[in-house]
């Protein structure tokens, strides 16, 4: 089995053919088993999203030059709804870059769970920055599994091989849905946007491993009918991640004292 297929744990492996220690291999075959990695069903999942965005975006009367602009500095499915929304309502430009923001939080955990792992020996600010633009979340579910069982120079490679390669399939698609867009009916264009939570949440099952994992999953679909009653859109994804997530912890480390204790 190649690099970077999923084996029974979905981690990633050495090519058992290879009489070269992984620790040789170079940048570009990690870069390469990155691309193989998103070219199949990530970037197949993410493109009907962007289809929907594409289409989305020609109903209301952006250019493509605008969505594919936003799609390349924005790089957040949801924050580029909320602006075409935004434009088909005639909302004012700073209400707009508020909601964005707010919507954006999201990624702050991503984020902070993922540059550790993705960090060179050698860290620049500008490579940082760099990779931080493209965490987002199918890069973020197809690669935070496989990174902790890889050698160090071979992390970031394979990050810029699966986020490049969901770029471009993204921007493609984008292109694709809007100029179909007279063709795809706006209630298809608007299902399509679903299909990335779903795979999202279907890749974060088929992750989880330990009973801390499942038990933050139970929490966190528990809680998703509440939480949006008590915190302001844009922040409660983040605090049911909080509020999920250190539940399973505590449940977890009360499980160990008490079997610590046991005679």
């Amino acid at each position: 089995m190649n690099a970077g297929n999923e084996t029974d744990g979905g981690a990633w492996q050495a090519p058992p053919d290879s009489s070269a220690d992984a620790s040789q291999r170079s940048a570009r075959a990690y870069f390469l088993d990155g691309v193989k990695i998103a070219a199949g069903g990530p970037t197949l999942f993410l493109g009907l999203t962007y289809l929907g965005i594409g289409a989305l975006a020609f109903q209301a009367n952006v250019s493509l030059g605008l969505v594919l602009a936003s799609t390349v500095l924005m790089w957040a499915g949801p924050a580029q709804v909320i602006l075409l929304a935004a434009l088909i309502n005639g909302l004012a430009l700073p209400a707009i870059a508020l909601s964005i923001c707010l919507s954006s939080v999201r990624l702050m955990p991503m984020c902070v769970s993922l540059l550790p792992l993705l960090r060179p020996r050698k860290p620049s600010i500008a490579t940082s920055l760099y990779t931080s633009h493209f965490i987002a979340v199918t890069a973020w579910v197809e690669t935070i599994r496989r990174l902790p069982e890889m050698p160090v120079h071979g992390r970031l490679p394979l990050f810029m091989g699966i986020a490049h390669t969901l770029f471009a399939g993204a921007m493609i698609a984008c292109a694709v849905g809007y100029l179909l867009a007279g063709a795809l009916p706006l209630a298809l264009a608007a299902g399509l946007l679903f299909v990335t939570p779903v795979y999202f949440t279907i890749a974060l099952l088929r992750n989880a491993r330990d009973a801390i994992d499942w038990l933050a999953l139970g929490f966190g679909f528990a809680l998703a009918p509440i939480v949006p009653m008590i915190f302001a859109a844009g922040f409660d994804l983040l605090a049911l991640g909080l509020v999920g997530g250190t539940a399973a912890w505590l449940v977890q480390r009360y499980q160990r004292k008490s079997a610590e204790r046991a005679p």
